[in-house]
């Protein structure tokens, strides 16, 4: 094998992913602006300059277009999530702002994607709902497990993880709707703020945590708190 046939075959795969993207966004676009019924292939292959015969070469039809994008939107963090939740090596607190850092992240990068999977739900086809529907309870589970393992450390209230969960996840992907790319905000100051707004919401409110783990820690917290609620009702 010729040195130039690794570059050659490397510049083919970059070309592809190129243009794969490329339709990615056109066909996102189109389905937004006119449905995924009233789109078409051709409609597809013209925005994006080729023939309807050159389109087959990417994709054989608006089924696989759509199940492209919803396996994107949804396996894309639910896998970086899973690989978060089995880092060793990050506290609760740490791991908590990974996971706005995710999925804001992928919100403020392709919100369009974002909006045209939750609009076009009804439209998706049986299996794809049901993948979508598992993806979303795995991402809910995710974050839940980091809410969960907070609270047993300590470092969080304790709250019902589930619920708190939810709430995380609703702030995370409410920003699709109101980020605009290239506006006032910056992605990065936008992942910063809700990370600070994640942990702020679910930290125990003086800041003390477990030292150590398990119920002798937790009962060593409790009489602190017994000891400053004694002082407080002797000041009063």
């Amino acid at each position: 094998m010729s040195s130039g046939e690794p570059r050659s075959r490397r510049a083919g795969t970059a070309r592809r992913e190129l243009v794969e993207n490329e339709l990615l966004e056109h066909a996102t676009r189109l389905f937004a602006e006119r449905g995924f019924a009233g789109t078409s292939l051709q409609d597809i292959a013209d925005a994006l300059g080729i023939t309807r015969p050159a389109l087959y070469y990417y994709v054989s039809s608006k089924d696989e277009l759509l199940a492209r994008l919803v396996t994107e939107v949804t396996n894309g963090p639910r896998d970086e999530l899973a690989a978060l939740g089995a880092r060793t090596d990050l506290d609760a607190v740490a791991r908590l702002r990974g996971v706005v850092e995710i999925i804001v992240g992928r919100r403020v990068a392709q919100p369009e994607r974002f909006r045209l999977l939750i609009r076009s739900e009804a439209e998706l086809p049986a299996e794809l709902t049901e993948a979508y529907a598992a993806s979303r309870r795995d991402v809910l589970a995710s974050i839940a497990d980091v809410i969960e393992d907070g609270v047993r450390a300590g470092r969080f209230r304790p709250v019902d993880a589930r619920v708190a969960a939810l709430g995380v996840l609703g702030m995370c992907n409410w920003v699709a709707w109101w980020f605009h790319p290239g506006g006032r905000d910056s992605a990065g100051a936008v992942v910063a703020q809700l990370s600070d707004m994640a942990v702020g919401a679910l930290a125990r409110p003086d800041g003390q945590t477990l030292e150590g783990e398990g119920p002798a820690a937790a009962v060593k917290m409790l009489r602190q708190d017994l000891d400053h609620l004694e002082r407080v009702l002797d000041i009063s």
